[in-house]
């Protein structure tokens, strides 16, 4: 019998999608996409995504303070909005907490939720708690809106497209490494403190990630769709196969394309990780990926706006999914993220 760990988290999802049945007619877009589209009226569609946190999983409690897990909790369900090509308009939150936690830590969670709501204009309007035998659980759900015809899929990318990227990638699962490596040099020993100087950037990107809603809106103000869009939690390397299985198409992107920023380069010097596996199969970085029509690029280089960058082009699927790397050699892109079913999640 096959296991949920040879399925993985995609595969559990596709295999639980298959006994859905769409019965509503206001549904427009069920399992499988980073949100579902609920029709609510002639012009605009809602969108909704639920997320769900757990100690020792998802977070580790001895370098992430409470005020920045809630604020990140919220963060990576707007992100989840955002890659519709929508904007989010409420969450809800839900959470169970064990007897280890003080009303003061429970205080600090949700400054950090309010912080991130209002930083994103996001209003709180419900949720449930309960207790909980095994540390903290947080599920958030965020709803979003955006008018018919803009919405963005995983499926929509078309042949000879460009693919492009927010930001840069690979810094926050170095921001990870580095504190890993700080709990393990510092296990046991209440005196120290951990060598955090000069890495401030990716320790932010880990801890504190923010949701592209600028990108939402730089898109919305030069006129352009993606033609397919997705966020990078599991690493562009994931990201962009789910977008080319999905539309049935290949890809090729070009290693000098890809954006590093320089404290990531530093860390991955430090740890001898290669830069370009960190921002291939790190995740994390909350950032946009997304396709667009050839003719549309102008557009990006015409209009000043968050920093977008062409990493390559979408190409017959019978071409593969490759990577160019600076020497002109090809290899074949492996969807190398992290499997939330195998066992070593607890590393995470």
């Amino acid at each position: 019998m096959e296991s949920i760990e040879s399925l993985g988290e995609f595969g559990l999802i596709k295999r639980i999608a298959k006994t859905i049945t769409i019965k509503q007619p206001t549904t427009k877009k069920g399992i499988g996409d980073d949100c579902a589209v609920i029709d609510t009226t002639a012009d605009n569609l809602k969108v909704v995504t639920t997320d769900l946190l757990l100690e020792g999983i998802h977070f580790d409690l001895t370098y992430c303070p409470l005020k920045h897990l809630g604020y990140k909790a919220v963060a990576v369900n707007l992100s989840d909005v955002c890659a519709m090509n929508a904007r989010p308009q409420q969450i809800t939150v839900s959470i169970g907490v064990s007897g280890k936690f003080t009303l003061k830590a429970i205080d600090d969670l949700y400054d950090g939720i309010r912080a991130a709501c209002d930083r994103y204009g996001v209003d709180l309007v419900g949720g449930d708690t309960t207790s909980s035998l095994t540390g903290l659980t947080i599920s958030i759900t965020a709803i979003g809106e955006q008018r018919t015809g803009k919405l963005s899929y995983r499926d929509g990318a078309h042949e000879n497209d460009i693919i492009c990227v927010s930001g840069n990638l690979g810094a926050a699962y170095m921001g990870l490494q580095l504190l890993e490596r700080e709990k393990k040099v510092l296990h046991g020993d209440k005196t120290s403190q951990p060598e955090l100087k000069g890495y401030e950037y990716i320790l932010e990107r880990q801890l504190k990630p923010e949701p592209r809603t600028d990108v939402v809106d730089f898109l919305e103000k030069i006129g352009v769709v993606p033609t397919s869009m997705m966020d990078v939690s599991d690493g562009l390397s994931s990201e962009l196969m789910h977008i080319c299985t999905q539309s049935d198409k290949g890809c090729r992107i070009y290693e000098d394309k890809i954006p590093i920023h320089e404290q990531t380069r530093k860390m991955c010097e430090e740890l001898s990780i290669n830069p370009i596996v960190a921002a291939l199969n790190g995740g994390e970085d909350y950032e946009l990926l997304f396709t667009i029509k050839q003719e549309d690029y102008q557009k990006f280089q015409s209009t000043p706006g968050p920093e977008i960058y062409a990493i390559g082009y979408v190409c017959d699927k019978d071409k593969g999914r490759r990577l160019i790397t600076t020497g002109g050699d090809e290899a074949e892109l492996q969807a190398q993220g992290w499997r939330f079913f195998s066992s070593n999640t607890s590393d995470k």
